[in-house]
């Protein structure tokens, strides 16, 4: 089987080197030539919670040459359009696109590579890239032996691709297949606008976010408006490594405080990991911020739903893109006591906070 990654960066390369590791013919595709020559010189440098160097083999775009049979799309969204239409010309009848990309991006890819090509897929630990050649696990070792990837075809049926898909990515970590990838990727778009979120709002790992009260409690605010938003869509949250995120709404008599447990306990061992919006920032290039706080943000307009805890993670990540320089914590920590504030002393108030 001929296996590409496409979009080689901070994940895309240890999927793509332990992939290699385990003997699957896999290129790795980036457009960062520095990155992808460093790969192809001295082999892929995994560090932080793995510590190995496995000889890989890399490619930028312009130098495909072979169809591929399975592609896993690891590209930013913002590059999802420039990168399926390069791999156009490579895919078969039969080849698979999965996608495991942050956000929701399922629908679009399949407008463009078509609906029976198309997996959708959720990665479920963090990495940081740290220079040609070398990208950081920033998640314990452990919690990607159990909980590394959920796949699921976009009409819920179970098929034996599926099966397929998951023997590879178990070169990686744990990999489930499940019949309600839309539940996944809300669940995954959770995790993502509010640790990632936050991160990139205040420009902090997410121990740093863990460990401050007035950031927690937008956070929990910015859960939320997500699991309200996807309610309204008619889409129920499932279980992601092992915890109900169900319960991280906030219903009428709840409590901030008594989500705080669930928090620390799920997060606590990716405390290390910056976002990589966070991570883009400090690069000066464009963030997938429109794609996931922004997301929730849009679908909220559309079902009356107010956003403001995801509309302003979206506005001060956007005014760091624009000024090119990344957010200070204790700055842009004072725009979310501020709305603490504000809807804490609204009359109409329901919960803790609010």
């Amino acid at each position: 089987m001929n296996i590409a990654i496409m979009g080689a960066g901070s994940l895309g390369t240890i999927i793509g080197a332990l992939m290699a590791e385990g003997g699957e013919k896999v290129d790795l595709i980036d457009i960062n030539e520095s990155h992808v020559n460093m790969l192809n010189q001295s082999g892929a440098k995994l560090s932080g919670f793995l510590n190995k160097t496995v000889p890989v083999n890399a490619l930028t775009p312009d130098q495909i040459s072979s169809p591929y049979d399975l592609v896993f799309l690891l590209t930013k969204q913002v590059f999802t359009y420039e990168s399926l239409h390069q791999l156009l010309p490579y895919l078969h009848e039969s080849s698979i696109v999965c996608t495991l990309q942050n956000g929701i991006p399922e629908e679009y890819v399949a407008s463009i590579v078509g609906g029976k090509r198309t997996i959708g897929g959720a990665v479920g630990f963090g990495a940081t890239w740290k220079g040609p050649g070398e990208s950081e696990l920033t998640t314990e070792w452990e919690i990607v032996k159990k909980y590394a990837f959920e796949i699921g075809e976009t009409d819920g049926k179970i098929t034996s691709r599926l099966s397929d898909v998951k023997a590879v990515l178990e070169h990686v970590g744990y990999c489930k297949i499940t019949s309600n990838i839309n539940g996944i990727k809300w669940t995954k778009l959770l995790m993502n606008t509010t640790f990632s979120g936050m991160s990139a709002a205040l420009g902090c790992t997410f121990g740093d976010v863990l460990s401050n009260k007035e950031a927690m409690t937008s956070l929990a605010y910015i859960a939320d408006e997500t699991i309200k938003v996807a309610h309204a869509k008619g889409i129920q949250l499932t279980n992601m490594q092992g915890k109900d995120m169900e319960f991280l709404e906030l219903k009428e008599g709840q409590k901030v405080s008594e989500k705080m447990g669930f928090y620390h306990e799920v997060w606590s061992p990716h405390r290390n990991l910056k976002a990589s919006m966070l991570q883009d920032l400090v690069r000066k290039v464009k963030t997938e911020i429109n794609f996931i706080n922004g997301h929730v943000s849009k679908k909220g307009k559309e079902f009356g739903i107010p956003t403001p805890y995801n509309d302003l993670v979206v506005k001060l990540v956007s005014d760091a893109e624009n000024r090119k320089a990344a957010p200070v914590f204790s700055d842009n920590l004072l725009f979310f006591e501020s709305l603490n504030k504000k809807l804490k002393n609204k009359p109409s108030t329901l919960v803790e906070g609010r």
